[in-house]
């Protein structure tokens, strides 16, 4: 190299003379000095599998430096600079062999080498897109070891709509008018409809959760009303139709008449203005306690039949009810005791 920059030295001061040929001759003086150095012995590190192997070259690139060493480089290794990168003096070249690793991905299992430093780095190098709501496990910047497992859950979302019934209810009324045990439908009853709104979440395809996002009332339902009978009845002991009440009492009977030698007066006019009387076909009259049974009030009295409450005395007090004969009755028809008294309807 020397000898050729003192050969062209040479022409140019035979070629030129003065200013100009110093000019010229410094020129091509650091031109010349510039490809000498370029194209001189360089001093690179190369570091892989662990050791730090030092070289001298004059190799222009990485690739030659790795290739005239003998240190190949596969597919997947990773080499810092580049292949194509042009070497200096005192270079460091870094190898980072590519080791294996698993990725699974919905149905399938990946077996590749990779020299990426991350999860993140190897799925974008891989081209396996991960979208917003899939799960990765390890996360994304977990650093990869060799046969690292990698696992990548798909998770999609559906919303949907479904419509179902909303049973109507049954309410029952007591009816004071209706036989006990009868019933009467007062209105029917119509289902209503309801809108859910639920997302579906499935990972890999399988529905894993649902979630209500929304319920609507399409259309309300309509309550069923029934009427239950409350009104009590029962068979007089002589027969007869049903007898209807509202109410049953468990009453001391006594009896009582009107004029000599029974009571001083023989008027038989009543507390409520009724004329005493005993009617075994209709209603007689009956002396009650008005706090207990108001005057008025259309009774049946067992033993004795129907009795409406018109008087009031001094002994009947409470659960007390005083039952009218005529006098010629008294004594024979009636002892003390205890009998239901029935309100009646």
């Amino acid at each position: 190299m020397v000898n050729l920059k003192n050969l062209l030295m040479q022409k140019l001061r035979q070629s030129f003379s003065g200013n100009w040929r110093v000019i010229v001759i410094a020129v091509l003086a650091t031109v010349i000095s510039l490809i000498a150095f370029s194209m001189g012995e360089k001093q690179v590190t190369i570091v892989v599998d662990g050791e730090r192997i030092n070289v001298a070259t004059y190799k222009s690139s990485v690739k030659d430096v790795l290739s005239s060493a003998n240190i190949e480089v596969g597919q997947k290794d990773k080499v810092l600079p580049g292949l194509e990168h042009r070497i200096k003096d005192d270079m460091e070249i870094t190898i980072k062999r590519a080791f294996p690793i698993t990725i699974k991905v919905e149905d399938k299992v990946l077996n590749i080498t990779t020299s990426e430093d991350t999860v993140e780095d190897v799925l974008r190098s891989e081209g396996i897109v991960v979208n917003e709501k899939d799960k990765v496990y390890p996360g994304l910047k977990e650093m990869l070891t060799v046969n690292k497992e990698i696992t990548i859950v798909r998770v999609t979302e559906e919303i949907i709509t479904k419509s179902d019934t909303i049973a109507y209810k049954t309410i029952k009324q007591t009816d004071n008018n209706l036989e006990k045990g009868a019933t009467k439908v007062i209105r029917d009853g119509v289902d209503g409809e309801r809108i859910t709104t639920i997302k579906v979440t499935y990972e890999n395809g399988k529905e894993v959760a649902r979630e209500t996002v929304s319920q609507t009332i399409k259309k309300a339902p309509v309550d069923k009303i029934i009427s239950v009978g409350a009104l009590s009845w029962f068979m007089p002991s002589r027969g007869g139709e049903k007898v209807y009440y509202v109410k049953k009492l468990r009453m001391k009977a006594t009896s009582y008449t009107v004029g000599p030698p029974h009571t001083p007066t023989t008027s038989g006019i009543t507390a409520s203005g009724m004329k005493v009387k005993r009617d075994p076909n209709g209603y007689s009259t009956v002396a009650v306690d008005p706090n207990v049974i108001p005057l008025g009030t259309r009774l049946y009295v067992e033993g004795y039949g129907y009795a409406i409450a018109a008087d009031t005395g001094g002994a009947v007090k409470g659960n007390v009810i005083d039952l009218y004969f005529p006098p010629e009755q008294m004594g024979r028809s009636w002892s003390t005791h205890y009998t239901n008294v029935y309100i009646l309807k």
